[in-house]
């Protein structure tokens, strides 16, 4: 496992960064301890979660997930030594007005609450998890910088940010000397390139701002469970969806067609690739990868340390060239 420092810090996280969305809701507590337990054992130092996990089953709720975490950090004092912890603020955590949102309030009380679920004193990463629009940056940044000033909070970051929004944000901590940043969490993968790589990537790469990108596997389908003329596996998120995605096409057989050539050739797995693909481009610092059980877990974490050659990276943005689109 190589380790990287986030963005100008000088803090150092693991070159895969474990998600964790699915705890609590389809990964139970065990098998999230199991999950969490492993990831340490193959060096991922750094684990990404958010208050309003897991709140997208009946039988779940928001804030679940820190709960979860925060009972096997309590099971073992020295974990919560090792792990680089990051969560998120600013989704629904009740139906009243002040419960969401990047407001002080909602900020000040939110972050505490965290700290009680997760069971520890502070959070190494406090992300907003949207933009706000209701919000002035200003206020945002300024209750952040008093968490990073109370020690409750050691770097900031944001994630789903536009890039005129991510500068707007750099810019407002810069005149007011405000703590900044440090991090972004953008949705990236050979899918899903335009977005990040038209202007944020630009961005990041200028000012130090550090890249978490979620969903390296396009939501599976870049597992290499998809596949032309072969019916879609049900229980997958695809299915879950319907069958009219419109990202299942000749472009992406013809992908995964080429990526199982380069997995053979590499001695590795259509995901490995792909999410060596991602936490290897241009300004990443660490790519999240999520798992519904150890086995899943263990072949993802190949992609530690696996490095496509010049070669390989043109063929894969070739084909994946949204440009060309």
């Amino acid at each position: 496992m190589r380790y990287r420092t986030l963005g100008r810090t000088g803090l150092k996280v693991s070159e895969l960064c474990l998600g964790t969305m699915t705890f609590g809701w389809s990964v139970d507590e065990d098998e999230a301890y199991r999950i969490m337990s492993t990831a340490l054992e193959h060096g991922i130092n750094f684990f990404d979660t958010a208050d309003i996990y897991s709140r997208w089953s009946e039988k779940s709720y928001a804030g679940k997930t820190e709960e979860i975490m925060g009972r096997w950090f309590a099971a073992d004092s020295s974990r919560r030594e090792q792990v680089v912890l990051a969560t998120k603020v600013r989704g629904p955590m009740g139906d009243r007005p002040n419960q969401q949102g990047l407001s002080r309030r909602h900020i000040m009380e939110a972050v505490d609450a965290s700290l009680r679920r997760l069971q520890t004193d502070y959070i190494d990463l406090y992300q907003t998890h949207f933009p706000d629009e209701e919000t002035p940056i200003e206020e945002t940044l300024r209750a952040l910088d008093d968490l990073v000033r109370s020690g409750k909070v050691r770097y900031i970051g944001c994630s789903n940010y536009r890039a005129w929004q991510l500068m707007e944000a750099l810019w407002t901590s810069d005149k007011f000397n405000l703590a900044r940043y440090d991090s972004l969490q953008p949705h990236y993968n050979l899918l899903t390139r335009a977005e990040f790589e038209r202007e944020l990537q630009a961005v990041c790469l200028k000012y130090g701002v550090g890249v978490i990108v979620y969903s390296p596997l396009a939501g599976g389908l870049l597992t290499g469970k998809f596949r032309r003329g072969q019916p879609i596996p049900e229980g997958t998120r695809v299915a879950e969806r319907g069958r009219n995605d419109k990202r299942l096409n000749e472009n992406l057989w013809t992908l995964m067609d080429r990526m199982e050539e380069l997995a053979k050739e590499r001695s590795a797995t259509i995901p490995q690739l792909a999410v060596a693909w991602a936490s290897g481009a241009p300004a990443i610092t660490s790519a999240i990868i999520g798992a519904t059980s150890v086995k899943q877990l263990n072949d993802t974490v190949g992609a530690a340390g696996l490095e496509l050659t010049d070669a390989e990276r043109a063929t894969l943005d070739a084909l994946t060239d949204w440009k060309e689109q």
